[in-house]
């Protein structure tokens, strides 16, 4: 972790050079406390950036995230605030901490060391997300991999299990 906040400190001037936005998800209330106000820090500076949007998952679970989901849309319903006819998709999907992004569900997760497991990562996010497994451990992967990635995906017919590509964008709406 502290060499998390080390990189943290020292890249903020890249980050802010290059306009790249940075956003945590998961629960950084484990973290050191040295590390969540770095992590403030860096979030807050950079939220205006729109070159690049670096998403980085601490301390995150995707059944968590759903969870999380629920019981803030449940609370809204306790309130008054909607009817529980208006939960849908988009709703949840609007509830889920992958609202930082435009885009909360990716299109490619590449998953290394040869796992073939998502591991509660984005478990809603990567509903209709092509997977593509690699035996390479992280450190090892390498642009030559990458390359490979991207072919085996150019490759794909994408189906969305029936729905367009437009609806999934337009559920962060």
């Amino acid at each position: 972790m502290k060499l998390f906040e080390k990189i943290l400190k020292e890249e903020l001037d890249s980050f802010m050079r290059q306009g790249v936005r940075i956003s945590v998800i998961g629960d950084s209330r484990k973290l050191p406390r040295s590390l969540q106000k770095c992590i403030t820090k860096v979030t807050e500076t950079t939220k205006r950036n729109s070159g690049c949007h670096l998403i980085m998952a601490v301390n995150y679970s995707g059944r968590t995230d759903i969870v999380h989901a629920c019981r803030r849309i449940s609370n809204k319903v306790k309130d008054g605030l909607i009817q529980p006819e208006d939960i849908d998709e988009r709703l949840i999907t609007h509830e889920l901490e992958t609202k930082c992004t435009e885009f909360p569900h990716p299109d490619l997760l590449i998953r290394t060391s040869g796992e073939l497991r998502l591991s509660n990562f984005l478990m809603w996010q990567l509903a209709y997300t092509e997977l593509y497994f690699d035996e390479s451990f992280w450190p090892d992967f390498g642009e030559k991999e990458f390359v490979q990635a991207l072919h085996s995906f150019q490759r794909r017919q994408r189906r969305f299990g029936g729905q367009n590509d437009d609806n999934l964008v337009n559920q962060k709406s």
